[in-house]
């Protein structure tokens, strides 16, 4: 048995599917920036002065910035438990496919929400649990982590809407936007589609609607992080309305 474990954990094998998260990963970075650009030179189209154009070039870079920022490639550990149906040729595939299972989704306050595990760096020697079979191994791998900080701007959807303001998430991110951080040319509207929307109906805030917002405070817990936001700065405010689709 000693044999299989070891030999088991010595060979070098591919992680399932780690091309596609890179790719997916590299895909919505992207699209995050074409997004921030595009978005913020429409606005700066409909505007009459030049001297706006340095404040415009400003803002993007401040934005590109940010974005870096949000996610972070680090290595952590664990202690993974596996039943000893999967002591074989294939254990590593399975220590690592249950690695995946268990940690990707989810979140802690220090280091943010799991995107994805991207490589293993170490696993050690199992640890035989008595009584049960069970074997421990310490595993330490590489993932991509999402951490939002005070100051970064996201592009969320809203998911709930009432006269106190308006929830949205982005991700697995749950962000608050308070009246008070709504642009005061907006006013609650109640009725089947609770909105927020302009003295003219130009714009509208309801459920579905995407936008994008600035991070003024966050809430760390244990197993998840909660987040306070404002539209009420430049270029920030609704990107999609569901409401005007055709």
């Amino acid at each position: 048995m000693d044999n299989i474990l070891r030999q088991s954990l010595t060979s070098k094998r591919v992680i399932p599917k780690r091309g596609q998260i890179k790719s997916k990963i590299a895909a919505t970075a992207f699209h995050s920036l074409v997004s921030i650009f595009s978005h913020n030179f429409r606005i700066f189209s409909r505007r009459t002065k030049l001297d706006s154009f340095s404040g415009f070039i400003v803002d993007v870079h401040h934005r590109l910035q940010v974005l870096r920022k949000m996610f972070f490639h680090i290595v952590l550990e664990r202690n993974m438990q596996l039943h000893p149906r999967h002591f074989g040729r294939d254990l590593r595939e399975k220590l690592v496919s249950k690695l995946m299972k268990d940690v990707e989704g989810t979140c802690s306050g220090r280091h943010g929400f799991v995107v994805a595990i991207t490589g293993i760096e170490n696993v050690g020697k199992g640890i035989i649990r008595d009584g049960t079979g069970f074997v421990t191994f310490p595993v330490k791998y590489q993932c991509v982590v999402f951490r939002p900080f005070k100051g970064e701007i996201l592009e969320a959807v809203v998911s709930m809407v009432n006269k106190m303001g308006f929830f949205a998430e982005a991700g697995p991110v749950q962000i608050f936007v308070s009246n008070h951080l709504i642009p005061d040319d907006m006013e609650f509207q109640s009725g089947d589609m609770p909105n927020y929307t302009t003295s003219d109906g130009s714009v509208k805030i309801q459920k579905d609607s995407e936008v994008r917002l600035k991070i003024i405070g966050t809430r760390v817990d244990a197993t998840e992080i909660f987040c306070i936001g404002t539209i009420k700065d430049d270029f920030l405010g609704v990107i999609s309305d569901p409401g005007t689709t055709s």
